[in-house]
């Protein structure tokens, strides 16, 4: 089983998501932002690194938001999800993929990875 951290960051009513690489497992879709979790490595750290390495962005990890366990043809992934404190830097594609500030009723127009779907639909839930 795969672990990955993704967080939830917010910006002037806005959520930042992420597009997967065109050579990326999934490729194309569209995620909340964050990474594999390496050996030894705690998951809040992680999704520092990970932010920190993609997109330039600097965060501090609040609490889990969600926890999802899917299993997709070819693997298992457990997303962990958490709230994340934006705390600077202006988000780059380091890795040359897309990402933008969407609102979470501007979701629906993304097609976002099978892991990342229960995520969307908490956000969704709170909003209306």
């Amino acid at each position: 089983m795969m672990i990955v951290t993704a967080g939830i960051i917010e910006r002037e009513g806005k959520i930042l998501i992420a597009q997967r690489p065109a050579n990326a497992h999934r490729a194309l879709e569209w995620e909340f932002p964050g990474g594999k979790l390496e050996p030894g490595e705690q998951p809040e750290e992680c999704l520092k690194r990970e932010l920190r390495e993609e997109l330039g962005l600097n965060v501090e990890v609040e609490d889990i938001y969600k926890v999802v366990l899917h299993r997709y043809e070819d693997r298992e992934v457990l997303l962990l999800c958490y709230r994340c404190q934006y705390a600077g830097g202006e988000p780059e594609a380091k890795e040359g993929q897309d990402f933008r500030w969407v609102t979470v009723e501007q979701m629906g127009a993304y097609d976002f990875s099978a892991a990342d779907i229960p995520v969307l639909e908490k956000l969704h839930r709170e909003r209306t």
